[in-house]
């Protein structure tokens, strides 16, 4: 018999084990950033980095926009949602070119599911559909016109799923390589709009 899964707001507590699945769903990219904040955070190890990040509020990646899942009163997965703003601005010649596909497939005003993630152990219970279902309903509750999210294109298994619960790929951009990024080819931005 299937154990039941909790789902609740993530707290400041909970900020290592969001970069633990933070870390998972990123495939490189949470590491890349974290090793580039080793001086304003020196003696930290990545996760630590993220860590640090996430226990901050009144910011976009922070426990605060983060919802937890547990099984049995442990952490067994999570999802990072917030609303993105775009000025429509193209970025300048120098933005770093590891970050630059991930920051131009943006939707505007969507609510937009940064990170998702769940432990190995728990995977196979249906969490993932869980927390995509608890985005789903914040989103309609405050009147979001949309979902959207950034899966790799390698990560066929997960864009099947999200074309399964309604998103469409909207965007792509080349992932610029680097030995820290897991992963090769294409970054798709996939928008579900809500009616």
């Amino acid at each position: 018999m299937a154990k039941p899964v909790t789902i609740r707001p993530a707290t400041q507590a909970d900020a290592r084990a969001i970069a633990e699945l933070y870390q998972i769903a990123a495939e490189g990219v949470a590491d890349y950033i974290w090793q580039g904040l080793e001086d304003e955070y020196p003696g930290l190890s990545g996760v630590e980095i993220g860590a640090a990040r996430y226990a901050r509020p009144n910011e976009l990646f922070s426990y605060e926009n983060c919802l937890m899942a547990e099984v049995d009163g442990h952490v067994a997965g999570m999802v990072m949602a917030f609303v993105t703003e775009t000025d429509g601005e193209p970025l300048p010649d120098d933005f770093d070119p590891v970050i630059r596909p991930f920051a131009e497939l943006e939707e505007d005003k969507s609510l937009y599911i940064s990170g998702i993630a769940v432990f190995e152990q728990f995977r196979g219970l249906g969490i993932g559909t869980t927390l995509m279902d608890e985005v789903e309903q914040r989103a309609r509750r405050d009147a979001h016109p949309s979902l959207s999210l950034i899966v790799f294109e390698a990560n066929q298994g997960a864009a099947r799923l999200y074309q399964r619960l309604g998103f469409e790929e909207t965007a792509r951009r080349a992932i610029y390589p680097h030995p820290l990024i897991h992963v090769t080819g294409d970054a798709l931005l996939m928008v579900r709009p809500l009616d």
